[in-house]
């Protein structure tokens, strides 16, 4: 699936954000959500869409979206693109990306689907959302992820089962960044990983041993629902590390005790600068 048209700007804007079962409830498959998910109202949207107007991204990772219809509410048509992945679960990996941004969309990453072969007991994991973006010359290439929950500080070798399916996906992020790396490709990975990671954190380090990173979120606590180490984070591999403009991690926090259903994660965001194929480096 390709879209194209023309852009000059040689700033993008990556954010990431989980929206917390953001679904349409004129689909059909809203009827099979779990019942204690947020039951939005139409305010809610409003003011959700207003945070995503506020936002100003170029390309919006996102997480437990249902369809391009449900995103659609908070990030409209007329200005966005909407790409889903394509695996047979309620939430999707998905990307808001500005309508004047060609891009190509990749097969998912299914294998990070680490229930694809389990039992029939065991709900679906999500694929991740595989994107090209073409501008300014470059095509840096963006995964978006929403990883398993339930082992964001233990080791991996932890008896929790939700280690060891954490692990497993991580050996297929590993599969996809050696790729990245053999093509020489500028890369980023963004989305929920459900993990407090750090540059000493030995499911990221697998991930370093491959290629140089930058862990954007690194050093860093998050102002979101009051303070906390982020779960939700920006990966930069390949020439998209150089690219990154200094001190531009920015978080929006969302505003809490308010009576309304938003979401429990904030969007988190870091710009580059996209150096055109004419300029040359600086010696």
């Amino acid at each position: 699936m390709t879209f194209t048209s023309a852009t000059a700007a040689d700033t993008l804007k990556l954010s990431t954000w989980n929206l917390d079962w953001l679904l349409d409830p004129a689909h059909p498959g809203y009827a099979q959500a779990p019942p204690d998910i947020p039951h939005r109202t139409s305010t809610d949207i409003s003011s959700l869409a207003s945070y995503a107007a506020h936002l100003q991204g170029d390309i919006v990772a996102l997480q437990e979206i249902e369809s391009p219809a449900s995103a659609g509410q908070l990030f409209p048509l007329a200005r966005y693109h909407l790409p889903i992945s394509q695996d047979h679960v309620l939430q999707h990996t998905a990307l808001a990306v500005r309508a004047d941004i060609p891009f190509e969309q990749n097969p998912d990453v299914t294998a990070l689907d680490a229930y694809a072969t389990a039992p029939a007991t065991h709900h679906h994991l999500r694929s991740g959302l595989d994107i090209t973006v073409h501008q300014n010359g470059q095509a840096p290439r963006i995964l978006v992820v929403h990883l398993k929950a339930g082992c964001p500080d233990n080791l991996p070798h932890a008896s929790r089962p939700a280690c060891a399916t954490l692990w497993q996906q991580f050996a297929a992020l590993d599969d996809w960044v050696t790729a990245r790396a053999q093509k020489h490709e500028a890369f980023a990975i963004m989305g929920d990983f459900n993990r407090h990671l750090t540059v000493h954190d030995p499911l990221f380090l697998t991930l370093l041993c491959i290629a140089p990173l930058d862990l954007v979120t690194a050093g860093t606590a998050s102002p979101c629902q009051g303070g906390s180490y982020f779960i939700d984070h920006i990966i930069l591999g390949g020439a998209a590390r150089a690219w990154k403009i200094p001190n531009s991690l920015r978080v929006i926090p969302l505003a809490e005790k308010t009576g309304q259903n938003l979401s429990d994660h904030c969007p988190v965001s870091v710009s580059l600068h996209l150096p055109s194929t004419k300029e040359r480096p600086q010696p």
